[in-house]
């Protein structure tokens, strides 16, 4: 097997679970970021026009979900057994319900926008429809609150699933080994407590998941490199 390929732009976004779980799990990859003014020149290569993309020997993979699902089978990290695996789905499946929640005021689009900016000058560089991060929007003044509102209803299921596995301790979402869902988990926590430091406050679990993560080694070494640190969670103003 030759090295993995990571194509993403130089942001957090959809493509941080992957690296961490990368990074953690010790597994050799290169990455290209992409440029925004250059993406034009990308977009046509990918098969629905979006990345994040992983490219393993001749075989391409967009989709962040995809890939995460891909790189579970190939490294073991999938559960052990029909009903681990599908449970490892349904929470997944959930925090992608979150990432396309339509909570939020009908006049922003929390998935997707249709023009893409230069991050210096604000142009307008591309009209294709691309993944810009949850946070980008909820950081709009008249989105913020609302959002944030919305969290312990999200968060709650979370909180028993993970309680159930004592995943506070385990550091695992499901079962005893870990698997892609607990990067894309650790992930999706981190992003909302930018958002709203308090946010875990009320669910121990979460807090406890997210703190075991946070000290992994593997992962606190990616997180401290100079690549993690200047990277945003989205491409626009509002971190």
């Amino acid at each position: 097997m030759g090295k993995y390929h990571f194509i993403y732009f130089d942001l957090r976004g959809r493509g941080e679970s992957i690296r961490y779980l990368f990074a953690d799990q010790g597994i050799d990859y290169e990455e290209t970021l992409i440029d925004f003014t250059v993406w034009p020149k990308w977009k046509p290569q990918m098969q629905f026009g979006q990345v994040p993309c992983l490219r393993d020997d001749d075989f391409q993979i967009v989709q962040m979900n995809a890939i995460l699902r891909h790189l579970g089978r190939k490294h073991s990290l999938y559960g052990e057994g029909i009903e681990e695996m599908t449970k490892i789905d349904m929470i997944s499946d959930h925090i992608e319900d979150i990432i396309k929640s339509e909570t939020l005021p009908s006049n922003l689009d929390l998935i997707y926008i249709t023009k893409l900016f230069d991050a210096e000058n604000f142009v307008l560089v591309d009209k294709g429809i691309i993944f810009i991060c949850v946070v980008d929007l909820i950081f709009q003044e008249n989105g913020k609150e609302p959002y944030i509102a919305t969290l312990p209803d999200k968060f709650q299921p979370f909180e028993k699933l993970l309680s159930e596995n004592d995943a506070g301790k385990t550091g695992c979402c499901v079962g005893s080994k870990k698997s892609f869902l607990d990067y894309n988990m650790f992930d999706i926590l981190d992003i909302h407590l930018v958002l709203s430091p308090s946010c875990l406050d009320k669910f121990p679990t979460l807090a406890a998941f997210h703190q075991h993560m946070l000290e992994r080694p593997k992962i606190d070494a990616h997180r401290q490199t100079e690549g993690f640190k200047k990277k945003t969670i989205n491409y626009g103003p509002n971190q």
